[in-house]
């Protein structure tokens, strides 16, 4: 039974998400081996598949995924790629791609035409020849490069953006403002805000559960979200949830729905449009275009 199957909740706008960022696993090692160098005791939990995610999300309505390859996996991205495979529909994914790989733009495409549409990237090796190749590669196919940074990072990231202007950006975690320091300063954010600038750069906006006082419904960073989706503008926002990442929910069947919520009916500042955008829209034509 696919994914799909058990999401029963189809086609209205209401029940409409995508998921911009989820981290999988499964306890099956035989079939799907952890990378050299990792052990069993090294990872956050011992599982976290589509369906336990689906326990916790079956109540939101017909979610999507994109599932970020997980790191203990290394470069062996036969999880997610199966999963995919399994149900196209549901599932897309980011790859990624180790700045020693020795083709990382024919890898690149490989990887395009199995269901990636995104590509993480190392964020303290900006002249490296593969992340020019892998720029390049992006801006002529249209595949985006996300980057999981602070803001510290961002002065490498404007340079190739500036080289490579057709290549799609996408920041993970909002370039972790709000994450480290809740009460984040003006030169904190800033940054992030400026380099709205880029055409091409889109922001991913979570997870909620990391971000502020990381307590439902959330309604202190609807300042931050309000100021980043200003800067980018809704069609470059994409809400995410990093389930599967390092800072667990403390209550899923709570704060995933709030999370959701928080957008959905909340946002006053919103309008409908821009909602869909951040909560389905924005990632859709990223992940899951034809």
């Amino acid at each position: 039974m696919s994914y799909s199957d058990l999401n029963i909740q189809k086609s209205s706008t209401q029940n409409r998400i995508v998921d911009a960022h989820v981290h999988v696993w499964t306890p099956d090692f035989e079939s799907y081996p952890l990378a050299e160098g990792v052990k069993e005791e090294d990872l956050w939990r011992p599982s976290f598949t589509p369906n336990q995610h689906y326990i916790y999300s079956k109540s939101v309505g017909n979610v999507r995924f994109n599932l970020v390859q997980m790191i203990w996996y290394g470069t062996d991205h036969s999880y997610i790629l199966d999963l995919i495979s399994s149900d196209p529909e549901t599932f897309a994914g980011t790859g990624i791609i180790e700045l020693s790989d020795s083709n990382p733009s024919k890898r690149m495409l490989e990887l395009y035409k199995r269901g990636c549409h995104a590509f993480r990237e190392p964020t303290d090796s900006w002249d490296h020849p593969t992340m020019h190749a892998l720029f390049s590669t992006g801006g002529d196919n249209n595949l985006a490069l996300s980057f999981n940074m602070g803001v510290d990072k961002l002065p490498g990231l404007e340079k190739m953006s500036a080289k490579y202007p057709d290549t799609p950006i996408i920041i993970d975690h909002v370039c972790h403002v709000g994450i480290g320091n809740p009460n984040y300063s003006e030169i904190e954010i800033e940054p992030l805000l400026r380099f709205s600038k880029h055409k091409n750069a889109k922001v991913k906006i979570g997870p909620f559960q990391g971000l502020g006082k990381r307590k439902a419904p959330y309604f202190d960073i609807l300042p931050l979200i309000k100021r980043i989706v200003e800067a980018y503008g809704p069609e470059r926002c994409m809400w995410e949830s990093d389930s599967g990442g390092p800072i667990w929910m403390n209550d899923p069947e709570t704060e995933y729905p709030a999370a959701i919520g928080l957008i959905r009916d909340h946002a006053d500042f919103l309008r409908q449009e821009d909602k869909d955008h951040i909560l389905f829209k924005t990632a859709e034509k990223i992940f899951f275009r034809k």
